[in-house]
Formats: structure tokens, C-alpha cells, sequence
């Protein structure tokens, strides 16, 4: 399992990373090698205010189709649309060229809940 030094997660397997005042989120590398093959990504319109733990989209894959859940509260600025064509990419690339929304936080404190990578490996060693 692979994970990015500079993001953290959540329990539900998305991952959350800061780049300048937005944060931009995706689905972490366990997630997408769980999921297997990845055939379609729902995204939210830009200008949607999500609260944290709210379903911001859906992925799909040959297996099954999960939720995806917003790890803060924030605005929408800015969604994946190659994943519309290119959904594989979040196989391929999950914190890179996979990532899913780009949001300005409206509650920015809420980062410090979010788990470490090592808090986050220990979830899913729990979950093995």
C-alpha cells in the first residue's frame, strides 16, 4: 500500500492534501486496489458547500460502487473531468492525475481530525 507523505485520510479511505488555500481529495491507493478496476467517477458541480462526512460523489468499478465522503466542510472550486473519459486513472495515478475535487475548506481546523498516514495504515491493517 503506497501512500502519499503529504496528505492525510479518513476511515472511508479518501485521502485529503493541501495545496496552497484549497485542499484537493481522492481516493487513497488502498482504495482504488480494493475496488479493482475503475469504470466510472461521479463528481459534485463546482460551487456545491459540502459538509464534512457528506457524499460527494461515487465511484464505480468492476466490483462495486463506493461512496465518497468530503473530509472537511468546504466549497466545491474544481472537479476531475478527465475522469469522465479516463476513470483508470484513479488506479493508475490515486494521488496524482486520479485526484477527484479540489475545495476551498469553510471550516479549516477540521484538517487536525483528519488521520496521519500511520494513524491510516493501522485502520486498515484492522480491517485485513
Amino acid at each position: 500500500m503506497n501512500l502519499d507523505p503529504e496528505a492525510k485520510y479518513l476511515e472511508s479511505h479518501e485521502w485529503a492534501r493541501q495545496e496552497g488555500d484549497l485542499i484537493v481529495t481522492g481516493v487513497s491507493d488502498h482504495a482504488q486496489e480494493s475496488l479493482s478496476d475503475v469504470v466510472f467517477v461521479e463528481l459534485p458541480q463546482v460551487g456545491a458547500t459540502l459538509s464534512k462526512g457528506d457524499i460527494f460523489g461515487v465511484v464505480e468499478s468492476v466490483k462495486a460502487a463506493s461512496d465518497l465522503y468530503m473530509p472537511m466542510d468546504g466549497e466545491i472550486v474544481e472537479v476531475n473531468a478527465i475522469l469522465e473519459d479516463e476513470p483508470e486513472l484513479v488506479n493508475s495515478e490515486p494521488y496524482g492525475g486520479g485526484w477527484m475535487i479540489k475545495f476551498r475548506p469553510t471550516t479549516p481546523g477540521q484538517w487536525d481530525d483528519l488521520l496521519s498516514g500511520a494513524d491510516y495504515e493501522k485502520v486498515v491493517e484492522a480491517e485485513a
